[in-house]
């Protein structure tokens, strides 16, 4: 049975585990209209130093692509799942920029026929009372076309959670992960060349949290409580955040390739440029998952470990005896890699075998997570057994797993454990029955990688690779541009034959 102040306690700890700013926050009045939230992306966008000359640009449609309605648990909806109000949201990011001139295009037969209606005014009233009106000034005309729209809405990319409840006492935590995919192009208007595609995801979050609690306190007194909290991100502003880092990026791919340049010179747009190439590296290494591709493991090892070897063959009360081991590691890709290594180990069973043996090993090994530091791995091979007077030899299969773990940059400490079929009955010495002699192996090891893959040192050698190759490009594009010069001013010759 619960006392009063048990339940009060119950209680007080279902408020405190849904989270305190849930409740000091909650919505019980009617609020006023307030101006629009920023996003992630709006400071980095509006960080940006000035254009040197802010260039027009008309966007006529960026649209939803997706084609997608929202998800409903029963019936159906003709709702769409993303905004249709993204070229509104791109242009709004193109003014709020200050690198962009934005045009109306996408109600251009409005604005024509407004501006009618105002010639129209002006020829048929103003001009009788003022013939020195000026005329209507001309539309502005873009050197610029911007295009694109929302290509892709994932729904459920990820979704789990985590629960418990006891005596009545329980709590869980769900969460879902979906994914809005933005492309943006830049097309010359006076060729029509594609001049850059940008591509920018963005994942939407939403969460759930509940806690209840369900107890009888005394005969025939039930107690039954439940409070909880969902959140979802809205789909809007996960819509703009993208678009407004599309715009960001479209604006330094434009600097780093020569299209516009900052007002605040050349220093600053190298570096803009190299803080844009060091995050498209970044991007380069990150999966789907947010989870880091860096290749931390080097292409070749030396391996040490001790650990023990227990027999399984025909005598009982097998004991662990000590294993050591000296090895060498190549990798062939990411995942794949090849062992060669010597080992010396007894094997012994109590008061009656104890032998000593060496064997020589290969076996190919797969990392399952070879770009994390910790890992684990399986393997299989072939090997020779070598008692220690010469006087066995066994060939053998072997399989096994473990772990491993990259304690340093070019150290990882590993535990492993395999099982090894020798294909002979005596290799404690005695032949009996129908089943072959084998043998469990297991021990720590260290892994001594030779080489250095620095995650860091990974990042600034890319990217000054990219900065050489942008380099490299902006002196050909120069030398081009001066040839035709050339070519263009040279007389004609007056020779003939």
């Amino acid at each position: 049975m619960l006392t009063n102040h048990k339940c009060i306690a119950y209680l007080s700890i279902c408020m405190l585990m849904c989270s305190c700013g849930t409740y000091f926050n909650q919505p019980f009045t009617q609020e006023a209209a307030r101006i629009g939230e920023d996003s992630k992306s709006t400071n980095i966008l509006l960080d940006l130093p000035p254009a040197k000359t802010p260039v027009e640009v008309a966007v006529y449609n960026f649209s939803d692509q997706t084609g997608q309605y929202k998800a409903v648990e029963n019936g159906s909806t003709f709702s769409t799942a993303v905004t249709q109000g993204a070229t509104t949201i791109l242009i709004k990011a193109l003014g709020d920029s200050g690198w962009f001139v934005p045009i109306e295009r996408e109600n251009l037969s409005n604005l024509s026929t407004e501006r009618n209606i105002i010639r129209n005014t002006k020829q048929e009233y103003i001009k009788g009372l003022n013939p020195n009106e000026p005329p209507l000034p001309p539309l502005l005309y873009a050197g610029l076309m911007l295009e694109g729209g929302i290509v892709s809405y994932d729904t459920n990319i990820i979704t789990g959670g985590a629960g418990a409840r006891y005596f009545g006492v329980g709590g869980s935590a769900k969460y879902r992960q979906d994914r809005i995919t933005v492309y943006l192009r830049a097309v010359s208007t006076s060729n029509g060349e594609i001049l850059k595609t940008i591509y920018v995801s963005k994942t939407i979050l939403s969460q759930a949290v509940d806690v209840s609690l369900f107890r009888f306190v005394k005969f025939q007194r039930l107690l039954e409580a439940e409070t909880g909290f969902t959140r979802n991100e809205p789909v809007q502003l996960a819509v703009k955040d993208a678009v407004e880092k599309a715009v960001h990026d479209l604006i330094l791919e434009g600097i780093k390739d020569g299209y516009w340049s900052t007002k605040a010179g050349p220093e600053i747009d190298k570096e803009l440029v190299e803080n844009y190439v060091a995050e498209l590296d970044d991007s380069k290494l990150t999966d789907l998952y947010n989870r880091k591709l860096y290749k931390r493991r080097p292409i070749s090892a030396i391996q040490l470990s001790l650990g023990g070897a227990l027999i399984n063959g025909d005598y009982v009360n097998s004991q662990w005896k000590l294993n050591s081991r000296i090895g060498y590691k190549r990798y062939l890709n990411n995942h794949f890699n090849l062992n060669l290594n010597l080992n010396r180990f007894n094997l012994a069973n109590e008061n009656i075998f104890n032998q000593s043996f060496y064997a020589l090993d290969a076996n190919l090994e797969y990392t399952i997570l070879p770009f994390d530091k910790l890992s684990p791995f399986v393997f299989a091979g072939a090997g020779t057994n070598i008692s220690n007077d010469f006087n066995g030899i066994h060939p053998k299969l072997f399989f096994g797993g473990g772990l491993e773990y990259l304690a340093l940059n070019n150290l990882g400490i590993s535990l492993f454990l395999d099982n090894n079929f020798v294909f002979s009955d005596d290799l404690d010495g005695v032949v009996r029955g129908e089943r072959d002699d084998m043998y469990l192996r297991a021990g720590v090891g260290l892994n001594f990688y030779l080489g250095n893959n620095d995650p860091k040192k990974q990042e600034k050698r890319a990217r000054k690779k990219e900065l050489r190759r942008i380099k490299r490009n902006n002196i050909e594009k120069s030398f081009y541009k001066e040839e035709t010069n050339e070519s263009e001013l040279k007389p004609v010759s007056n020779d003939s034959n």
